[in-house]
């Protein structure tokens, strides 16, 4: 069962490159961002009578800059936070969609797998292998543009060893970042296992198929029970800040001001990451519950319905 479900996901990364691809490009690009602010800074520098490099490594103390890095990364994660929200969107209308509008699942279905293992190996691919390949690649942006600022600041006659490297906490950011990244796509599970079942149902255009009962439902209840509770439900899901793992921070009530205090006094950002409120949230439980039923309804459609 194991050796399968690794087969079967090693064949959704070789059939959909996106799931590399997209947190590559994005990675390419903030690296390319961050390469022309260093050399718009090198070149209005003298303009600007700000040499940076010198003032973080003389005088800046290092709650500063541990702060003033860790902001960074974070703006940095942002930008392939957003990017994997609509892979993992586009990747699950698409994932059993394709197979039957390329009648590819004639062939696999000739092979000894069946349309349960199949399922599940795409569900696996949402939750764990899309955020793993985006963590991937924030790790790997977050270097580059370290050592991209650190040749920039050696050049200034720096010291980026004791301004950057001695400063950054590395290993806390990733760990906020990848708990953020793989906690999205379970909060998001009930979407996630709606666009996989509209995937195997739909025969064509399952974009539209998918938005169009999350966009008229709400409507049509609040036009007939006065209540708002379905459109509540799923634009809660769809913020990702409404996850509960961010419940600590919200009771503290954290604005810009308060989080920047916050690095600067050397408190971890693990640490403010509520698990237990996440672990034990029923909307995060219910959630995974009414994927599952997602998730079966695909199954049986795959199953059962005749080939497009």
């Amino acid at each position: 069962m194991i050796s399968t479900q690794i087969a079967l996901v090693r064949r959704e990364i070789l059939e959909h490159r996106s799931i590399w691809i997209t947190p590559a490009a994005v990675a390419t690009v903030v690296t390319l961002l961050a390469i022309a602010m260093v050399v718009a800074v090198a070149a209005f520098g003298e303009v600007l009578n700000a040499d940076i490099a010198m003032l973080a490594d003389m005088t800046a103390p290092e709650s500063v800059r541990r702060a003033a890095l860790a902001a960074s990364l974070i703006g940095n994660t942002s930008v392939f936070l957003i990017a994997m929200w609509f892979l993992a969107i586009f990747y699950c209308l698409d994932a059993l969609y394709a197979e039957r509008k390329d009648k590819s699942i004639l062939f696999w279905r000739s092979l000894p797998v069946t349309d349960a293992e199949t399922v599940v190996s795409k569900v696996l691919t949402v939750l764990l292998v899309i955020p793993l390949a985006t963590f991937a690649a924030v790790v790997v942006s977050h270097l580059l543009n370290l050592i991209i600022v650190s040749i920039w600041m050696a050049a200034e006659g720096a010291n980026p060893g004791r301004a950057i490297w001695g400063a950054v906490p590395l290993f806390d950011t990733w760990g906020a970042v990848s708990t953020v990244l793989f906690a999205l796509p379970i909060w998001m599970a009930p979407l996630f296992g709606w666009f996989l079942f509209v995937s195997a149902w739909a025969k064509r255009g399952p974009l539209l198929r998918a938005i169009l009962p999350i966009a008229i439902l709400p409507i049509l209840e609040y036009i007939v029970f006065k209540s708002w509770t379905l459109g509540s439900a799923i634009l809660t899901r769809l913020r990702w800040d409404a996850m509960p793992i961010f419940d600590k921070i919200r009771t503290a009530g954290f604005d810009d001001d308060d989080l920047h205090s916050m690095l600067t006094e050397n408190h971890s950002l693990v640490s403010w990451l509520d698990y237990g409120s996440f672990l034990s949230s029923i909307e995060v439980w219910a959630g995974l519950l009414i994927c599952g039923i997602f998730a079966t309804a695909a199954i049986y459609m795959r199953r059962y319905r005749s080939d497009r």
